[in-house]
């Protein structure tokens, strides 16, 4: 038998984001974000940890570069910082922030990797929060003169930028929950945010498109395998809502399908933030989207009784996740019944397992990990998902979030203390994969 192979134009790549590991907070006249007035608030962060310092890849990215080179990865998917190009978020542009960025794609180039930048990832300029934050469309507005401004510094060199990162955990984990920045508990805020996060995607695609005709503009939506606990309808109910909240709510606007019903009328939404021509703005043509994916969620009804702890405990991540990598196939074969010929790619897939002090470099667990969920999008790409590429989750250990350091996800781990850079067996793995295509774990590995 022929060995089952990614095809030779696959694009295999690494991801970060710029909060969680850039550092230099306050380095070339860099804006407060609201990660770095939520970390530095007590009790935020496990650990009191903040983004201070992080990996330092702001000073450390020739090597962080070299490392990508190393590992023969084609691509490398970062964001940029709007408070580094935009202090204040609006007004004049930092030309020593976006000076970073140019910076940082020369280097890419220069070693022949393709940079994919993603506009926000979650580090919102402080001060567009003191004036309402995303719940307010002048946010969106804001962004889309922001995104304008990255297009047409970098898009000379750059093919590929996604507006957002994860508009759901933007909205839901930063204004409903707040367990992210800003820290915000207020549900009328969530669903306004979310809205609005659309419209700045909206705003941002002709703005971009203007000032980078050459390049692909496109986003990237956060998937989760969602499974009714048992047969009972009550738990069949319950994962259609929770379906149309977390999987829909963002896909279907992109897509002209408007917002999911069951989702908006569970969470009482009225829709006053929705403008006369707000959802065809939405719905502009991209040309890309990214998919990110993690785990399932196996939803209960709060109508019923819990159920009792399974009789052998699924496989979990180190976050607490279970490792579920048939998910993959079912979000990408779900996005593409909406997105049909767009070219998708798996912009995040990772996961974070405790460090072996012994020796830091090995990994089995997430080796594993890495090859089921790359022999799930081979399938999935098998049974005709027009899928372009794949990104580890993370080049490197990083800031993770409201976990602080004490979660790793990086293929290459960091020492903190040192900011030592070494290949963990995940990475080689990557690396075998990308030049081979194969995503059988190589022996020993």
């Amino acid at each position: 038998m022929t060995a089952r192979r990614f095809p030779h134009e696959f694009t295999w790549g690494a991801a970060t984001s710029s909060y969680q590991v850039e550092g230099a907070v306050t380095a070339d006249g860099r804006g407060e974000s609201i990660w770095d007035r939520f970390a530095h608030t007590p009790g935020r962060v496990a650990g009191g940890d903040t983004g201070d310092v992080a990996c330092d890849h702001y000073h450390r990215y020739r090597e962080d570069v070299a490392l990508l080179a190393e590992l023969g990865l084609g691509a490398y998917r970062f964001s940029v910082a709007w408070p580094r190009v935009l202090p204040d978020g609006t007004g004049p542009v930092n030309q020593a922030g976006l000076g970073f960025y140019d910076r940082l794609v020369d280097e890419l180039l220069e070693h022949g990797i393709t940079p994919f930048v993603t506009l926000y990832h979650w580090d919102l300029p402080q001060a567009l929060e003191d004036s309402g934050g995303w719940p307010a469309r002048s946010t969106a507005e804001a962004f889309a003169e922001y995104a304008s401004t990255v297009a047409g510094r970098l898009g000379d060199r750059v093919a590929h930028f996604a507006t957002l990162n994860e508009p759901f955990v933007v909205s839901h984990l930063g204004y409903r929950t707040g367990e992210h920045a800003p820290g915000r508990t207020e549900p009328d805020a969530a669903l306004a945010a979310a809205h609005h996060l659309l419209v700045a995607h909206g705003l941002a695609v002709p703005a971009m498109r203007a000032a980078a005709p050459r390049a692909a503009v496109g986003i990237v939506l956060n998937f989760g395998a969602t499974h009714p606990a048992t047969a009972h309808p009550l738990d069949l109910e319950a994962a259609i809502v929770a379906h149309d909240q977390a999987n829909r709510w963002f896909l279907d606007p992109l897509m002209g399908r408007g917002y999911p019903e069951e989702g908006a009328r569970a969470w009482g939404w009225r829709r006053g933030e929705v403008a006369d021509g707000d959802l065809e703005l939405i719905a502009a043509p991209i040309d890309f989207l990214g998919v990110n994916y993690y785990t399932r969620d196996v939803v209960r009804s709060p109508a019923l009784p819990p159920l009792p702890p399974p009789t052998k405990a699924p496989e979990r991540t180190g976050m607490g996740w279970e490792v579920y990598p048939q998910g993959l196939v079912e979000v990408l074969q779900l996005v593409a019944s909406r997105t049909g010929e767009l070219p998708l790619y798996v912009t995040e897939n990772g996961a974070a397992y405790p460090v072996d002090e012994r020796d830091p470099t090995a990994d089995p667990e997430r080796v594993r990990f890495l090859a089921r969920h790359f022999d799930a999008a081979l399938t999935a790409l098998e049974a005709g998902v027009p899928l372009r590429g794949y990104f580890v989750w993370s080049l490197l250990d990083n800031f993770e979030w409201a976990h602080g350091y004490a979660q790793r996800f990086g293929i290459v781990h960091v020492d903190f203390d040192t900011q030592e850079r070494r290949l963990r067996d995940s990475a080689r793995f990557v690396a075998h994969v990308a030049r081979s295509g194969d995503p059988t774990p190589v022996t020993g590995a």
